[in-house]
């Protein structure tokens, strides 16, 4: 008569580890992609940060243009008049100018992102993947580090977007920003960038991981087959909520990244505050708005294309790890 021999070989020194109350094991399977190295992170991060950033970029360009013209020569209050100026006046290779330097900043702040995301996650998840506070913390913590890399060539990259930008290229706006304003320049917005990417990426992460799951419960039967149709839908839901919340933020930004350039005001002081009573005093409390349909337009499809392009070579080096694991068995 057969019996459970199951007790036979279990270990004393191994205690069951306690999961919180809503922690469902069947879901967690297919939302984690366990036994990634540190670099693979990094490196399915720059992948996906270079890829939606340069597919996007054009976007980008009418955005930051927008957002610039309190006082720049482009007065266009619309997409269309925007994007209209910049091909009449520069052709399409005005939707690029600055792409050098976005080139040169996505792929490592993007590298130190959803590396220090996944680690933050792993840590303060504390067992349950679908945590959204967690995912907010997380993302947070990611945003404060990528911005660290980032600021600098987002700096550069915006004064090279300008209509009637006096800088020859990336090296040479470099140069002169270090002779004419000196180190601090680079970082004259990263306080403002900080303060915005933080509830961006905590908008962001939690409504991603939100979404996602909630697709993968709308269809129980492909849970443990997470299609890019999942994360593409997820992501520009979340990119595009995200975008929105925090656009006065990123009008701030802009202004200070930008300031002393084409025309574009110069403050004495980095002063969030500062910044936003002059753009209220200049352009009312719309102006704290400016851009907020290309930057939304703009998020929502980079998200789609950054979380499934993520995902995908997450999924990439899953299975290369799996394919060495399985070698290494006699």
């Amino acid at each position: 008569m057969a019996t459970d021999a199951t007790p036979k070989f279990q270990n004393p020194d191994f205690r069951p580890v306690p999961q919180p109350p809503d922690f469902h094991p069947e879901i967690a399977v297919s939302t984690t992609h366990d036994g990634l190295h540190f670099w693979q992170f990094m490196i399915a991060g720059s992948i996906a940060g270079s890829v939606e950033h340069m597919a996007m970029f054009p976007v980008d360009t009418i955005k930051t243009r927008m957002q610039a013209l309190g006082s720049c020569p482009i007065k266009s209050a619309s997409v269309r008049q925007a994007l209209g100026s910049i091909l009449k006046t520069e052709g399409p290779a005005g939707l690029y100018r600055g792409i050098g330097a976005m080139a040169l900043g996505a792929g490592p702040a993007h590298a130190v992102y959803f590396s220090v995301y996944e680690v933050c996650k792993k840590y303060f998840s504390g067992g349950n993947p679908n945590n959204p506070v967690a995912h907010a913390v997380s993302g947070v913590c990611a945003t404060v580090a990528s911005d660290a890399v980032f600021t600098p060539m987002d700096v550069v990259k915006q004064r090279l977007q300008l209509s009637d930008s006096p800088y020859k290229g990336v090296l040479d706006c470099v140069k002169r920003v270090l002779r004419e304003e000196g180190f601090g320049a680079f970082y004259a917005s990263y306080r403002t960038t900080v303060l915005m990417n933080a509830p961006f990426t905590a908008v962001h992460f939690a409504t991603y991981e939100a979404a996602k799951r909630g697709l993968m419960e709308v269809s129980p039967e492909s849970v443990n087959d997470e299609r890019w149709v999942v994360h593409a839908t997820a992501g520009a839901a979340a990119g595009a909520l995200a975008a929105v919340v925090t656009t006065p933020l990123d009008v701030v930004k802009t202004q200070l990244q930008c300031q002393g350039v084409c025309g574009c005001d110069r403050f004495t002081s980095s002063s969030i505050g500062d910044v936003i009573q002059t753009i209220v005093k200049k352009d009312g409390y719309r102006g704290l708005m400016r851009g907020w349909i290309p930057r939304m337009l703009f998020h929502a499809p980079a998200a789609a294309i950054c979380w499934s392009t993520y995902e995908a070579s997450k999924a990439f080096f899953q299975e290369l790890n799996n394919q060495g694991e399985s070698g290494r068995v006699t």
